[in-house]
């Protein structure tokens, strides 16, 4: 092979090497620009370390007490203290407050969370009291209770150990209903004296045959806790009563 072929070899061979290198660099290059195909993992949240059947019921205790004291209106407490009263108590150390002192306290925070949680409701049917008073046919009584006699029956009044036949709507202030017999289609009977006073007071006044329409603060109602999820804590109530019959 003359020299002048060979140089042509060698060119060409080097020629084409660099391509391939400038083609693959050129490639890895716009392969390290493009992330777009690359799918991350995503990070796995962290094992509860519950690693003992004394762990688990550490971790229980803790949020079935914090689930009630939430739903009293508790959104903050120092856990230090807490855990040192569990920890003395448990291992019978002398505590900071003595049982009656621990319950005491206990109670009356309680009532005061709940009573900032109630308070917007407790204002709103103030309010809702105050200007329902004035309408016209509206009547109160020394307790508070706001009634108007939509029909008038003619039958025997009920005493507050009567135990009475009824149809009712309940309403919040805000015109939500949250019970009816009528609803149901089919009226309830119950003891006088084991409602709220309200209802007690209340349907008192009553004829048989007569239909009521109560007005009901809160603190004739259900207080500061409501009932369940329907009633809020604080709320003062409407009810559209029907008295049917006085069972005995």
């Amino acid at each position: 092979m003359n020299n002048r072929v060979l140089n042509s070899v060698l060119l060409s061979t080097i020629t084409v090497a660099g391509t391939i290198s400038i083609t693959s660099c050129s490639s890895m290059k716009e392969m390290a620009a493009n992330t777009a195909h690359i799918v991350y993992a995503e990070p796995k949240p962290p094992t509860p370390d519950l690693g003992s059947s004394l762990d688990s019921l550490s971790y229980a205790l803790g949020m079935i007490d914090a689930t009630f004291f939430k739903s009293q209106g508790v959104d903050t407490i120092n856990y230090t203290l807490m855990n040192r009263g569990f920890e003395e108590v448990l291992k019978g150390k002398n505590t900071l407050l003595t049982s009656q002192e621990a319950d005491m306290t206990v109670r009356e925070q309680l009532q005061a969370f709940m009573r900032k949680k109630s308070q917007a409701a407790i204002d709103e049917g103030e309010k809702f009291l105050a200007e329902n008073k004035k309408r016209e046919g509206v009547k109160v009584t020394p307790s508070g209770l706001q009634y108007e006699v939509l029909q008038m029956g003619s039958g025997p009044r009920p005493a507050d150990t009567s135990t009475v036949k009824v149809h009712y709507d309940g309403f919040l202030v805000n015109g939500r209903k949250f019970d009816s017999s009528r609803d149901r289609g089919e009226p309830i009977s119950f003891p006088l004296n084991q409602v709220i006073k309200g209802w007690t007071e209340g349907v008192q006044l009553m004829p048989v045959g007569s239909r009521f329409k109560f007005y009901i603060p809160y603190t004739l109602g259900y207080g500061e806790q409501g009932a369940g999820g329907s009633i809020p804590g604080g709320a003062a109530l409407i009810f559209d009563v029907e008295l049917l019959d006085i069972v005995n």
